[in-house]
């Protein structure tokens, strides 16, 4: 077992060696970042993370896989009943074996979230409900860490309306503005991965954005 796990951890150290140098793996690597939410948004975002050299996530979920979230969150079929946290920890170990992954299959609460997230540099906010968002980001705010949240990505068209918002000096929100119930049309694959990949991009820019063109393609 530990001849495979290293054997396919060079496979996928060795494809990203293809893209970035030594300086921009390593700042991905020693960056640990924490997922509050393990749906759409949140399962999403930690597989672009993962593929990106992102090698410390921190998820948080008090979910299972339904039926309901196979067309668009990062799951199986025959992962339907499991805990989410659980779940995608198996999918993005099949991506980068060598990931370390924390995860908690609990609700986040004000007295929780802190303690969950402590060691993250950065944080996304992958809720589902408005409360739950004011909830983290006024707990997680004052500590001045990157929050990057979202809001009003459900429905499917306008990809264009999708935008970047920033508040304050960490907090930064990707999204519409609207709510899932005010588009009237159920959430979608396309516009939930849309955001999803906005956020982790929004991630990677921070990290590694001061590097050039050149330096990242010698």
């Amino acid at each position: 077992m530990g001849e495979k796990r290293m054997t396919h951890d060079n496979l996928f150290r060795q494809g990203l060696a293809t893209y970035l140098p030594d300086h921009c793996r390593e700042r991905l690597q020693k960056t640990c970042v924490g997922i509050a939410g393990a749906g759409g948004l949140g399962s999403n975002v930690a597989c672009h993370l993962a593929r990106s050299g992102i090698a410390s996530l921190v998820v948080a979920d008090c979910d299972r896989v339904t039926p309901s979230n196979l067309n668009r969150q990062f799951y199986f079929a025959d992962q339907v009943g499991r805990p989410k946290v659980e779940a995608l920890k198996e999918n993005l170990l099949r991506i980068d074996p060598a990931l370390d992954m924390k995860v908690h299959f609990i609700c986040l609460e004000p007295d929780n979230l802190t303690v969950i997230f402590q060691d993250c540099e950065l944080v996304v906010e992958a809720l589902d409900d408005a409360v739950a968002k004011a909830m983290l980001v006024e707990a997680l705010s004052p500590d001045k860490r990157l929050i990057v949240a979202a809001s009003g990505i459900g429905g499917y068209g306008d990809p264009e309306g999708i935008r970047v918002s920033t508040f304050g000096k960490n907090i930064v929100v990707v999204g519409d503005g609207r709510t899932p119930s005010e588009t009237g049309i159920p959430p979608m694959s396309p516009r939930v991965g849309i955001a999803a990949a906005m956020q982790a991009d929004i991630i990677l820019k921070y990290l590694i954005g001061s590097l050039t063109s050149k330096e990242i393609n010698p």
